[in-house]
């Protein structure tokens, strides 16, 4: 049996429903965009057999990892698509300016400072588990570093352009690209240089060849990750680091952000003859510090296809996949 790669999955409601979000939130603010969203969410999740079947089989393999021995239930599903949607909103707060200072803890903030006072570029390797949009955003305030995010689906370009009309100052450049091609690292390379940031996520597969990854250990089943986005990190020559936004609540702050900011390396080196390996090593920390924070914030997972599929199976082309 084939099945689709991500990136030709349907973005069900895209255009339409951005459209009723930013509406429905400027007329009625956070908790009355709720009550106009809950029943299309609770249609989404009913009518998302595909979606819904990989949220249940994420859970449970979350489960297995953490050693609870208990599969994943259509109510813990559902929370799973909750989280999703809460997302959304904070992406919205955050370009809004409604995310306070002291709203955010940071984790190794001073490696941050460092790197703006330095000038220097840097790549940030991000991923789908939290919420690299609010990093984005509260960057705005803290540096005057441009950013540039790599992305791969049209679906992050007009969410950009509803945020632009929300804030007119955003500054931040995404660029749209199907392949990690020798054009596109000339022309980060130039960015980095001038020290700028590129951000990349390291956890979706190529959209458009199959084969070029590695499988590495995630949540205790190997899963095939992109070679693309560490190669594009060792031909910019800079420091690497690795970049998570998670949302969390105690009983002292109450709903909080915790960014998490981890220096890799100063610079990856892939050397020619043991480049394979180089790149297996890379990517398994990598994929080690992806599991650790998803084993601890799996409601903040936002991959809904199967992340562990063999990846020379999926069906890249959707004319092919009729």
């Amino acid at each position: 049996m084939t099945v689709k790669h991500w990136s030709k999955m349907q973005e069900r409601g895209n255009q339409l429903g951005m459209q009723i979000l930013l509406l429905s939130y400027r007329l009625l603010g956070r908790k009355g965009l709720w009550i106009v969203l809950f029943p299309v969410l609770l249609y989404l999740f009913l009518t998302g057999k595909t979606t819904r079947i990989a949220s249940l089989q994420f859970l449970t393999q979350v489960n297995h990892y953490n050693g609870i021995n208990k599969y994943a239930s259509w109510r813990d599903s559902f929370r799973h698509f909750r989280s999703f949607a809460n997302s959304a909103f904070d992406k919205i707060d955050a370009w809004l300016g409604r995310i306070k200072q002291s709203d955010i803890v940071y984790t190794n903030e001073t490696l941050y400072k460092q790197l703006d006072e330095q000038c220097q570029g840097a790549v940030f390797i991000g991923s789908h588990l939290g919420n690299l949009e609010v990093c984005r955003a509260l960057s705005q305030h803290r540096s005057t570093k441009r950013i540039n995010v790599l992305v791969f689906t049209h679906h992050a370009v007009e969410f950009n352009k509803i945020i632009k009309r929300i804030n007119p100052a955003v500054s931040v450049n995404l660029i749209q690209v199907t392949d990690l091609g020798p054009d596109i690292a000339i022309l980060l390379k130039e960015k980095v240089e001038q020290g700028e940031i590129v951000v990349i996520v390291g956890d979706r597969t190529s959209s458009t060849s199959a084969g070029r990854v590695i499988e590495c250990d995630f949540l205790g089943k190997p899963a095939p990750f992109s070679q693309g986005p560490f190669i594009l990190a060792a031909l910019l020559d800079c420091p690497v680091f690795f970049l998570f936004c998670l949302k969390e609540r105690s009983a002292q702050k109450g709903l909080f952000y915790r960014v998490v900011f981890e220096k890799y390396a100063d610079n990856l080196v892939l050397p020619r003859k043991t480049r394979q390996h180089a790149l297996q090593l890379v990517i398994s920390d990598y994929a080690a510090r992806l599991t650790y924070y998803t084993a601890l914030y799996p409601y903040q997972w936002f991959n809904f296809y199967d992340f562990w599929q063999n990846d020379h199976t999926v069906i890249r082309d959707q004319k092919k996949g009729k």
